[in-house]
This record gives structure tokens, sequence and C-alpha cells, in this order.
């Protein structure tokens, strides 16, 4: 009789454990499922060098998209979401969020990498690496070359965005060269930072060799005559040097 009563109380142990295991696996797994985003957690990789967004600015940018993760649970948080509404923001150029272990959602940011900055009547705004148009910041001024005059958009982002990566590969040119004047003919104007003269540069065409000869006349004839001696440097015919005297 007492080996029957061990038998049957060990049977209703084993009963209540193995109800005890599956509840607790229903419970838990609610629990870790419906566990809430902690915090966000932003790196902005490039932001030594730049400071064109901020982590007010992506906040405010979830917010007002209405995907904000702080609170909510976090299996109901999308991240595909969050990067497309980040990436709307035209000085971002990638975006990458995921969640963590310790319930935070992280953002890393890359910020675009502007080359030109366009000052005309028509509008002001950069340009980027790739060739797109990008807003001003109230947040941060990028030092890099200027255009000004008479700038349309599509020549900005062709012939002045070529010319722009040109000179950011000749450590020479990109040191000379500070802004550039654009006339109603698209006719080019470049502004040195050594030297009180004036580049007159003409059409965008063939301006590689139009520089050519004018490097060569800055390493021959500036030694000689001195950086104040001509007034214009016109390079505006092809093969040719036309300077105009103080």
């Amino acid at each position: 009789m007492g080996r029957e009563v061990i038998r049957i109380l060990s049977i209703i142990i084993a009963t209540l454990l193995s109800c005890y295991v599956v509840v607790a696996s229903i419970f838990f797994g609610h629990t870790t499922n419906k566990e809430v985003c902690q915090g966000l957690q932003i790196v902005v990789r490039d932001s030594l060098d730049k400071h064109f967004v901020t982590e007010g600015d992506l906040v405010y940018l979830l917010k007002k998209a209405k995907v904000y993760p702080v609170k909510h649970p976090m299996d109901e948080i999308n991240t595909d979401k969050i990067e497309e509404v980040l990436l709307k923001n035209n000085m971002i150029a990638q975006v990458e969020v995921y969640k963590t272990p310790s319930c935070l959602i992280k953002l890393e940011i890359e910020q675009k990498m502007p080359i030109l900055r366009v000052n005309s009547p028509t509008g002001n705004y950069y340009i980027d690496n790739a060739g797109s148009v990008m807003p001003l910041s109230r947040h941060y001024v990028a030092h890099v070359l200027v255009a000004s005059g008479n700038v349309g958009k599509e020549f900005a982002q062709k012939d002045l965005y070529d010319f722009a990566l040109f000179l950011q590969d000749n450590d020479f040119w990109n040191n000379q060269i500070e802004q550039v004047y654009v006339d109603a003919d698209e006719e080019v104007v470049l502004i040195p930072r050594v030297g009180n003269h004036r580049i007159v540069l003409g059409s965008m065409e063939h301006y590689r060799e139009k520089l050519d000869h004018l490097k060569l006349f800055y390493e021959q004839a500036i030694p000689k005559v001195g950086w104040d001696k001509y007034s214009v440097i016109n390079l505006k015919y092809r093969n040719q040097v036309v300077c105009t005297k103080r």
C-alpha cells in the first residue's frame, strides 16, 4: 500500500511539474515578446567632420512620422520603416536600424558629403559627391568650393559637379581655386586664393587642358613678375594664356 501511494504521488508531482513547465514557457515567452524599447542609441559615423544631422533632428523625424520606438513593444517596431523615414532627410546618405538584446533601437547614420555650394538667384544649396542636391544646414557650413551667379541646377549637377570632383582629386587646384562665378552664357570665371587676379575660364569645355596651361604659366612667369602683375588671366581661347596688366 505504501508503494502504491508513493507511485501515485510521483505521478501527481510529475504531472504538476509538466504543467508548470508549459505555463512558465507560455508566460515568459509572452513577456519576452512584449518587452518594450528602453531607448534610442544614435551613432553618426562621420560627426567629427560634418554636423549636418543632430540627434534632435532624427528624433523629430521619427516622432512626426509616428515611428518613434521608445516605450513601444520590441516585436511591434518596424526597423525597415524607421530606415525609410530617416532616408527622406536629404542630409543622410545611408542608415542602418537594428534591435539590440538590451531592448534598445540602434541607429547608425552616414551623412552626405557636399563638394560644392551654390549661391544663385534660383536657390542656395549643396551638391554632394554623388551629384545630388542637398539643402543648406542650419547647424553647419561646409567649407567647399562656392559657385555663384547664374547657376542652373542642371549646370551645377553636371559641369560644376565634374569640376568640383576634379578639384578634390588635385591638391594644387583644390588649394588654389576658391570660388566659381557663372555668367548668363554659362561661361566661368575662377577666383583664386593666391594672387589678386581673376581667371577667365570661358566654357567648361577642355577645362583640364586650360588649367594645365595656367599651371605652366604660374610656374614660368609668376616667379619673374609676381602675383600682382596681372588683373585678369584669360584661358578662354584654347592653347592661349592672355593676360591683362594691372
